[in-house]
């Protein structure tokens, strides 16, 4: 015992013991936590696949989670409920797509259900994919469910491909029509004083206006207009054809929908039912009891019916394929570039352009017969883009005919890339186009001298320090800036014309930042074809003149971190954490005003080496 413990009175003693004991405690705690988190990882990453049986005459039960992706993105920092930030769930397409074609195939699938509950969010093309997936399952005369508590928009699309959808009596469904909005910050930049140098040519190139303006132009506005009516378009035409309602009956019914409802006694389920969007009301216990009857008791669950989830499916026909292997010489590679465009290295939900670039080049060391590349990009730097079209192009002189599937979205710097291709496929919602360039350069030398912080110093030219943040951008490089991103842009449409096989004056007149559906497109000759996914991967396979063949998908490894991130977010219950920040304000508050930040952080991703874009911020397809 020291002399000062000595000295401490007794009281003080005891409250001592109490305090060393609680820290003792909570390093206990925090270090058995940290454990069990090790041990779940670990045993995700390097434990043995449980063996998944199908059941005779189960249904495949497709229940996609967060939104719907061409590419899972990447995990990056720790769990949002441990203190990391949020990240919507995500599943990807073609693992639904997969899994539904087989199970169409397969004898022990009898049915198919959708539950669509945990869907968050999609695009209308990769909804349009899924659906198609849906019909063809029907085609082999096996029956469609829906059932949900409440249908979103998105949700309800894929629900309108089932033979019978059931809906909660305390459920809605709530039809709204496509719309595009986003803040503005020119007003909140000038409180700032923040100075944003905008260069750029074409009229209707609005991914700046943000920046300049605090609401949208007329050009901007008519362009947007053109393509979400194109989209609203599509969208009512195939569900009023799935549930065989008049043409008209969508915008009538939201049209009238206060007095629909009014109607029914305020009553949701009640009003969707009265215009036949749905067939029962049923609560999801009484829907899974008429399952039962229909399908069967769920062995492993009496309380529910037989069946087996998409995902659980998925891997078990993927564990089949490795134990009877079919050998196939000819390999048709298949890439997935999501995301905006940046130079150098990315992470999965972004295009590197020396990370895509590596892949297309790994394509071409496999000795691929063909090459598809699925494009799912807004676009970005304009050097980042034509790094990549030339290792596509390198591609196309080695013999590899190079096809491209467009996603939900392929416009600026996602058509560049695209233009390399020898045949270009679009869904019919697919947003591409915008074909055009601006340049974008902050400066906040105002900013730091309103804080009483100046910038001064000498350089041996006019252009030295000319573009530091911190000082006033001078005139001449302004002008050239403005000069680069006339030259891309003429190099932008002599590109397209060479592609299409047209003219860049005839080019200019479909560019100049326009935006257009994958439809409309077509009708421009933007697009070779209209199909989804697996159209182009058969398209590629007929140029190469194959008849036997295996797709491989051609991705970059993940590191170890990578790995150990991934696996902790697919075995963290999302739940836990919705629930934790559902119940803390400040982290509630914090994701409601995500959306309107979104922008403002996309200025981190400015890094050009000439300052130089092709992006489109409009193009996030309902």
């Amino acid at each position: 015992m020291t002399e000062s413990t000595h000295k401490r009175g007794p009281l003080r003693r005891i409250f001592g013991s109490i305090g060393a004991a609680i820290t003792w405690l909570r390093r206990v705690v925090t270090n058995l936590l940290f454990l069990f988190l090790l041990v779940i990882v670990c045993a995700a990453i390097f434990g043995g696949e449980e063996r998944i049986t199908v059941p005779q005459g189960a249904a495949l039960k497709v229940s996609p989670g967060g939104y719907l992706v061409d590419e899972l993105s990447q995990p990056t920092g720790i769990p949002m409920f441990l203190g990391g930030q949020s990240a919507p769930q995500e599943t990807r397409v073609k693992d639904l797509v997969d899994a539904i074609d087989a199970a169409a195939k397969d004898n022990r699938i009898s049915s198919l259900v959708l539950e669509l509950d945990t869907l968050v969010g999609a695009n209308l093309s990769k909804l349009e994919e899924v659906g198609e997936a849906v019909q063809r399952f029907k085609a082999s005369d096996k029956p469609v469910y829906a059932i949900g508590d409440n249908f979103t928009q998105g949700q309800y699309f894929l629900a309108s491909h089932a033979d019978k959808i059931y809906l909660n009596p305390m459920g809605s469904l709530l039809l709204t029509g496509f719309g595009s909005y986003r803040n503005y910050y020119k007003s909140a930049l000038e409180k700032l004083k923040i100075n944003f140098h905008v260069f750029r040519v074409g009229d209707y190139k609005d991914f700046i206006e943000p920046y300049t303006r605090d609401d949208m132009s007329p050009a901007s506005r008519e362009n947007n207009q053109r393509w979400l009516h194109g989209l609203w378009t599509e969208y009512t035409e195939q569900v009023t054809g799935l549930r065989n309602l008049p043409p008209n009956s969508i915008d009538a019914f939201i049209a009238d929908l206060p007095q629909n409802l009014r109607a029914e006694g305020g009553n949701w389920a009640e009003t969707a039912l009265t215009h036949r969007f749905v067939d029962v009301l049923a609560s999801h216990r009484a829907a899974v009891a008429e399952l039962q009857e229909a399908i069967g008791v769920s062995d492993a669950d009496k309380s529910m019916y037989k069946f087996i989830d998409a995902s659980d499916y998925l891997r078990h026909q993927k564990l089949a394929d490795l134990s009877n292997p079919r050998v196939h010489a000819d390999k048709i590679g298949l890439i997935s570039a999501a995301g905006a465009i940046i130079d150098g290295e990315a992470p999965a939900g972004q295009i590197g352009s020396k990370t895509l670039s590596d892949l297309i080049a790994d394509a071409r060391d496999k000795k691929v017969k063909a090459l598809v590349l699925r494009v799912d990009s807004p676009g970005g730097s304009a050097f980042a883009s034509e790094t990549i079209r030339q290792e596509l192009l390198a591609t196309r002189e080695a013999g590899i005919p190079v096809i491209i599937s467009m996603g939900s979205v392929a416009a600026s710097g996602g058509y560049w890339i695209a233009t390399a291709g020898d045949r270009i496929w679009a869904s019919p919602s697919t947003i591409t186009g915008s074909i055009g360039v601006f340049g974008a350069f902050p400066t906040f030398e105002d900013s730091l001298e309103h804080l009483g912080i100046y910038n001064d110093g000498i350089g041996t030219t006019e252009l030295a320090g000319a573009m530091r943040l911190d000082r006033p951008l001078p005139e001449a490089a302004a002008d050239l800036i403005q000069q680069g991103v006339e030259n891309t842009y003429a190099r932008f449409l002599r590109l397209v014309a060479e592609a299409r096989n047209s003219t860049p004056e005839e080019v200019h007149k479909i560019a100049q930042g326009q935006v257009w559906t994958g439809r409309a497109a077509l009708e421009l000759g933007l697009v070779d074809e209209l199909g989804n996914l697996n159209d182009a991967i058969a398209d590629a396979a007929q140029i190469a003149k194959l008849e036997s063949y295996e797709v491989v998908e051609i991705e970059r490894q993940l590191t170890p971190g990578e790995k150990f991130m991934r696996a902790l977010a697919e075995n963290v219950d999302a739940r836990i954490a919705a629930s934790v920040e559902q119940n803390l304000p400040l982290g509630a508050w914090f994701n409601s005003v995500q959306p309107a930040l979104n922008p403002l952080r996309e200025l981190k991703t400015f890094r050009d080496p000439r300052a130089l874009y092709v992006r489109c911020m409009n193009c996030a397809a309902p």
